[in-house]
């Protein structure tokens, strides 16, 4: 029988494709989950031996009453909030990790407790290094792995499904004066505690949900496809890609329902313990550097080049997208490897297309507020970025900047 009509999963894997030579996975962070889990779960902040506790958020999650709901439950069964830190930005800034740093320190608490997205977590994240460390989170501790012990307790509850920074240990700290984002990497500074409470997540837009849907997917597709996957890594991101593919569009379409944001909040999850362990790619080094120097949301970026980074990986990674086209809801039987491939592309595409139509994606990133002239800019600062390193294909300026030009 020739091997185009061979059903996808009997297709020959490549030999390299069996077993990486070497994988590891560390996850200590637990996660729990359930609607309304937020304002019931002091018992697990005294089993972490501490009960003073400085919250961090942000002005629109304190404004819909979020914050104080979640303090008042705290409170109501023992936990003492020292204080409160409430002006995390669209991107964590370095000014907000140094403040929430001293403030937390001024406040005399024993763990930080982080509210809100992404921006909010990462902000935490790096505070809690130099909360528990002092020195200067630049200077000192810029890199990868450079903490020797554990660090102060630190519990992230997200209020969008599309990071899943509550499991990572990576933060993204956005540089002002530089037009950069830097990534500080450690396993020290992973959450002990990650509380999902979907119930969190009903008030986000339409056009937030969809871009942190597609940051999540973006996450997990990188991941399965990156030189680092491993078998662990690969089931996490394949179960999260059926999620997302199955409930993003639901709860864009009727954000209060609970059971699509469960299912994005629980997809988000499991693509940031998939990432967190094999790592990104060209997509991500391209949103980073759209992100820093146009200030483009990072979810909005990454939905908008996730297909055209699949393109440029495309010779070194169509097994890989031919496995992954099933998971997307793409009927591959009698389908040559390169076709699969093909269908996981056009399969992302499709979703952009129903997001974009329900006015809650851009597609291009001239609607983004990206100049024409800036393209060989971002092009230029990708090559700079540390996820390239992850990249199946070799990261080349000129050829990104082809693709740049495609999502223009």
């Amino acid at each position: 029988m020739a091997e185009a009509s061979l059903p996808l999963c009997c297709l020959p894997m490549k030999e390299d494709r069996m077993l990486p030579d070497f994988f590891q996975f560390h996850s200590p962070t637990k996660v729990i989950y359930a609607p309304g889990i937020a304002m019931d779960f002091a018992h697990e902040l005294k089993s972490l031996g501490c009960e003073k506790y400085f919250v961090v958020s942000d002005g629109i999650i304190s404004g819909l009453g979020l914050v104080q709901n979640i303090v008042d439950g705290l409170t109501a069964e023992g936990i003492t909030i020292t204080g409160e830190f409430l002006e995390v930005g669209q991107d964590a800034e370095l000014q907000n990790v140094n403040a929430i740093a001293a403030q937390a320190k001024a406040s005399g608490a024993g763990g930080l407790i982080a509210i809100g997205g992404g921006s909010v977590i990462d902000a935490t994240k790096a505070a809690n290094i130099i909360f528990s460390m002092g020195g200067d989170l630049v200077e000192d501790f810029s890199g990868a792995h450079l903490l020797t012990e554990p660090i102060n307790p630190f519990v992230a509850i997200p209020t969008t499904a599309g990071t899943g920074s509550e499991v990572t240990f990576v933060s993204m700290i956005y540089d002002s004066e530089n037009k950069t984002k830097m990534a500080f990497a450690d396993k020290f500074s992973l959450p002990d505690l990650a509380v999902l409470d979907p119930e969190l997540t009903v008030s986000m837009p339409p056009g937030l949900t969809a871009s942190t849907g597609m940051d999540a997917l973006t996450h997990a597709i990188e991941a399965y496809v990156g030189i680092d996957w491993s078998p662990i890594s690969n089931a996490f991101a394949v179960a999260a890609i059926e999620l997302i593919f199955k409930y993003l569009p639901m709860a864009v379409e009727n954000g209060e329902d609970v059971e699509p944001r469960g299912g994005m909040l629980t997809a988000a999850n499991l693509a940031g313990t998939a990432f967190s362990h094999s790592m990104v790619g060209v997509v991500h080094g391209m949103a980073h550097a759209t992100g820093g120097l146009y200030r483009v949301p990072h979810g909005v970026a990454n939905g908008i080049l996730l297909a055209h980074g699949m393109e440029y990986n495309f010779e070194e990674i169509k097994e890989q997208l031919a496995r992954l086209a099933p998971h997307m809801g793409e009927n591959v039987n009698g389908l040559s490897q390169d076709e699969a491939a093909g269908k996981s592309i056009e399969a992302v595409r499709k979703l952009t297309g129903k997001l974009n139509a329900l006015k809650a994606l851009p597609l291009k990133l001239s609607e983004v507020g990206v100049p024409k002239d800036g393209l060989s800019k971002i092009a230029a600062a990708t090559l700079e970025d540390g996820t390239c390193v992850y990249n199946p294909r070799e990261v080349e300026e000129e050829e990104v900047l082809k693709h740049l030009e495609n999502a223009f």
